[in-house]
């Protein structure tokens, strides 16, 4: 079946439908990984997005039960140049078709998506709708493109209740932004109790449960939409040690003084090189963002820049001088744990 990708500034790309049939719209992304697309669907950071795979060929090794980052599908829609019918590994259970036809997931394939990500690179991230059917309707579709916001996205995806997980180890609160299970199990293989907080918790009940320290999560959209969570921060800063991670990052730099700013195009993928300035190594990152903390906006005098991006410079990694908080924009769970090798999580557990 014929479909089609329209963005916001009328550029129109003609491919076929792979998955769901009918409309989708969402900020149109791209990202950079050539594997673990089903973990890319998976992540609630990716609320609200169609995201557009840069690798030529996505699907090989199928989808399975296991390699999920959350219980559904977050992504608005997907675009591949080809998704392969027949993957080949041990512990697929299904193809990636399927899985996105199942999820009533809009997919378009067969378009060029070298030059797609060449558009957004030079022009920005932008809207976009995916249509499937022979009479789309392009001023119509160019409307709902245009018109289309993502409202409050961080409400879409926190979980809804306090859910405890008991261990023997450290008592760690997380402010579930938009979690993803690889960051939870991170902690439930070093035997750390875990309580799980929806965003909207207030931070006295937060203190309530006396945790040794608190997460800030990843999650999707503006820090800047997050005012509750900030509000949280601000009466948790001082008084626990503090991990913020990509959306909790950032929220964590606007509680404590600094500023944001939406990137041209993000940081989308698991090939991002960052370097840690203090121990003069690099390593590879993966990275699922579309803003960044502001480095004209930090005070020398309070906080430490320790990681940049080794593509274009911006902030990666903070310590905080004044109180007990360190906050990093990559995923700190995909590490390698291995001597010299940057641990955060491990960093953060030593402040408790």
């Amino acid at each position: 079946m014929k479909a089609i990708l329209m963005l916001e500034d009328g550029t129109v790309f003609v491919g076929t439908s792979k998955g769901a049939c009918g409309n989708t719209v969402g900020e149109v992304v791209f990202n950079t990984a050539m594997t673990g697309y089903q973990k890319i669907l998976t992540d609630p950071s990716n609320y609200g997005q169609i995201v557009a795979m840069t690798c030529p060929l996505i699907g090989n090794y199928g989808v399975n039960s296991e390699d999920s980052e959350s219980g559904k599908i977050h992504v608005k829609g997907f675009i591949a140049r080809e998704i392969c019918d027949f993957p080949n590994y041990w512990r697929s259970n299904g193809t990636l078709g399927e899985y996105l036809k199942s999820n009533n997931i809009v997919c378009i394939t067969g378009i060029d998506t070298r030059a797609l990500t060449v558009h957004l690179r030079d022009n920005g991230t932008m809207n976009g709708i995916i249509t499937t059917g022979e009479n789309p309707g392009y001023d119509n579709l160019l409307k709902k493109a245009r018109e289309y916001r993502i409202l409050k996205p961080v409400s879409k995806v926190t979980t809804c209740d306090v859910k405890h997980f008991k261990d023997s180890g450290k008592r760690i609160a997380i402010l579930d932004l938009g979690v993803k299970r690889s960051l939870i199990n991170a902690f439930r293989k070093r035997k750390c109790e875990l309580f799980l907080f929806p965003s909207f918790t207030p931070p006295e009940e937060i203190l309530a449960v006396n945790p040794d320290g608190v997460v800030i999560s990843d999650g999707p959209g503006d820090p800047k939409d997050c005012g509750k969570v900030i509000e949280t921060i601000k009466g948790l800063a001082g008084k626990k040690p503090i991990f913020g991670v990509s959306l909790g990052h950032q929220v964590a730099a606007l509680a404590l003084g600094a500023d944001t700013a939406k990137l041209k195009y993000g940081h989308r993928g698991n090939n991002h090189p960052v370097r840690d300035i203090k121990r003069g190594i690099s390593f590879t990152t993966s990275q699922n963002h579309g803003f960044t903390v502001v480095l004209e906006s930090l005070s020398e005098s309070r906080v430490e820049v320790t990681h940049t991006s080794m593509n274009d410079e911006t902030v990666e990694g903070l310590r905080y001088s004044d109180v007990p908080v360190i906050t990093c924009q990559f995923d700190p769970e995909t590490l390698p744990r291995t001597a010299g090798m940057v641990d955060l999580i491990g960093d953060f557990l030593k402040l408790l």
